[in-house]
């Protein structure tokens, strides 16, 4: 257990590193900035390149939506959700700690603002509301959990689900960065609320409930669609 714990550690950490770091860091430099669809790829990447380094060790869920979707799918024993929640969020946390250590030694820095964090109402980038906001969070997470049971089930060839699994992940991200700045992953929008100004604490609720609900229906309509 403790290497497949150590596994989820260290690909939630790469995941909120690259992901969020590439949205602090590298999305708003003028002229040379990466956007929406830079941070939207290195979330993709992020997943993509862990799940191939250490996803054979642990399964790569870098994610507790992901790791009860896949409970709820009988792929994973229950009673190993919580040693991976907990690698997941200290993965995460230590992630966020690095992140906000690198960017308080920019000259003049003053605060990290809202810290890559997610939310609705007034944190939201498009300015959507908390139900706009649940519902794409439950239909992306939802999805993403039947990508990754059909990505890695005995139906496609071996070998490619993690292409597959990141590239889905991008795409949510394209699609929902407007709306809560995507989550999908109670782990990343926990690492990064710890440290964000403004409302994401009081927020979190609703990034721990809409992907958990999200993961809990893809693995029933995967259980549906599955031949097994």
């Amino acid at each position: 257990m403790f290497k497949r714990t150590l596994a989820e550690f260290i690909g939630t950490y790469w995941l909120v590193f690259g992901g969020c770091g590439a949205a602090l860091l590298a999305a708003g430099v003028p002229e040379v900035g990466i956007g929406w669809v830079g941070v939207s790829l290195a979330f993709g990447l992020s997943v993509l390149t862990m799940a191939y380094a250490v996803g054979g060790i642990s399964g790569g869920h870098f994610n507790p939506a992901v790791t009860l979707g896949l409970t709820i799918a009988g792929r994973f024993e229950a009673k190993d959700i919580p040693p991976y929640w907990i690698a997941q969020l200290l993965g995460g946390a230590a992630a966020a700690g690095t992140l906000f250590v690198i960017m308080s030694g920019q000259a003049e820095f003053a605060s990290v603002g809202s810290f890559a964090s997610n939310g609705y109402g007034v944190a939201s980038p498009g300015g959507f509301g908390m139900m706009s906001g649940m519902i794409a969070e439950v239909v992306l997470t939802a999805v993403f959990v039947i990508v990754i049971l059909g990505a890695t089930s005995h139906m496609v060839p071996e070998g490619f689900a993690p292409i597959a699994i990141g590239l889905c992940l991008t795409l949510i991200h394209l699609i929902s960065i407007p709306i809560t700045n995507t989550s999908v992953n109670p782990a990343r929008s926990t690492a990064m609320a710890i440290y964000a100004d403004g409302p994401a604490l009081g927020q979190l609720w609703l990034f721990w409930a809409a992907p958990l609900a999200g993961a809990v229906i893809g693995a029933l309509i995967w259980a549906a669609l599955d031949e097994d």
